[in-house]
């Protein structure tokens, strides 16, 4: 996560790059740049950021204009060029997230702003109201909202009434086919997997707490969730049915990942009247709650084991050699320069010679 934040403006300033096709190659100018230091956060302004990442930037100059440019180098165009291909390759994969996605909404339907918010997440194209939405006008359809240029993304009504079946439930089929397994298959029904970090002291009461949790009944995210009830049983249920949904929503995200004030933008759509963050703390052995930078990340724990993803996908492994290009920063460009002066001291012959000097001193 701390390389993750620098990720992020690299992304943002890529996107840039990319989105100027005038120039072959794409690139934009280091003043334009420049005036988008604030928004792109970038403290210590462009030229001082994009020259950490000499594998991921070129800086050049061109004479006709009398301006600074900066391109993609071949690694990145490389990179972006695969994440590219990877997304195309799994276009039924991103529209059965994107129907999931809306099935969880009470309405059937999400604010077309909502899904702008997670499109990079959910692993859809950049043009995906046309390439997605536009080309599956049986399954997806956009209405105006109530509100000024506002659109609702909402399910035909042949996909309405289509029933799906959560992620978590994989998990348990698997746990109740285990031949060791010593869980009671009644218990497992309503369970979630819990992982915690080495150093974490867990005491009886809270395991306890966590044991009754896990026999707690519950609306799953697919569901209808009917009326609410205000007892404490009800309540509860309430709050595991919020833990279900977020659990799912991060199981159908290309990382297992996303930012807390994304997610939120879904509260009154998903029925969620609980604090998000919160639900996240609460629940530690589900979920990471990563606080680096301004942004706030929440991870799905079983998705990952030491810092990767256990079940990775072509999309998280082309960005994934992107963050690689990030972690490596200047340190092989540094490298090859040093070892450029080495091999040209070693081959350099000396211009003075005194007779009689010993060239070995």
């Amino acid at each position: 996560m701390d390389k993750y934040k620098n990720l992020l403006k690299v992304i943002a300033i890529q996107d840039l790059i990319l989105a100027n096709p005038t120039h072959n190659p794409p690139s934009v100018s280091l003043d334009f740049l420049s005036r988008l230091s604030q928004k792109l956060h970038l403290n210590r302004g462009a030229a001082s950021f994009l020259r950490k990442y000499p594998h991921i930037f070129h800086i050049f100059y061109d004479p006709n204009k009398f301006r600074t440019f900066c391109r993609l180098t071949d690694a990145a165009m490389r990179v972006s060029r695969q994440e590219a291909e990877a997304i195309n390759a799994s276009l039924d994969v991103v529209v059965d997230r994107l129907v999931r996605l809306l099935s969880m909404s009470t309405t059937k339907s999400l604010p077309l702003r909502a899904v702008f918010k997670v499109w990079r997440e959910l692993g859809l194209p950049d043009d995906f109201e046309d390439s997605i939405i536009s080309r599956n006008s049986h399954i997806f359809k956009l209405v105006d909202a109530h509100e000024p240029n506002t659109h609702i993304l909402t399910l035909t009504d042949e996909m309405r009434d289509k029933s799906f079946v959560a992620c978590v439930e994989n998990w348990r089929v698997m746990e109740c086919c285990r031949e060791n397994c010593a869980v009671d298959r009644t218990e497992i029904r309503y369970s979630f997997k819990h992982s915690y970090p080495p150093g974490m002291r867990l005491v009886r009461d809270f395991m306890a707490k966590v044991k009754e949790w896990q026999r707690l009944p519950y609306v799953g995210p697919y569901e209808e969730m009917g009326e609410k009830k205000r007892s404490k049983a009800g309540i509860m249920g309430l709050e595991k049915r919020a833990v279900a949904i977020v659990h799912e929503f991060l199981s159908l995200t290309v990382e297992r990942m996303v930012e807390v004030e994304k997610i939120s933008h879904f509260r009154k759509s998903f029925a969620i009247d609980l604090n998000i963050r919160d639900l996240f703390l609460d629940h530690p052995g589900m979920f990471y709650l990563s606080t680096k930078g301004k942004r706030h990340t929440v991870f799905l724990r079983e998705g990952y084991e030491r810092g990767c993803l256990i079940d990775p996908n072509p999309v998280y492994n082309a960005r994934r050699k992107l963050l690689d290009l990030v972690v490596l920063g200047r340190h092989a460009m540094l490298i090859n320069n040093e070892s450029r002066s080495v091999e040209n001291c070693q081959t350099q012959k000396p211009c003075l010679q005194d007779e009689g000097r010993d060239e070995s001193i």
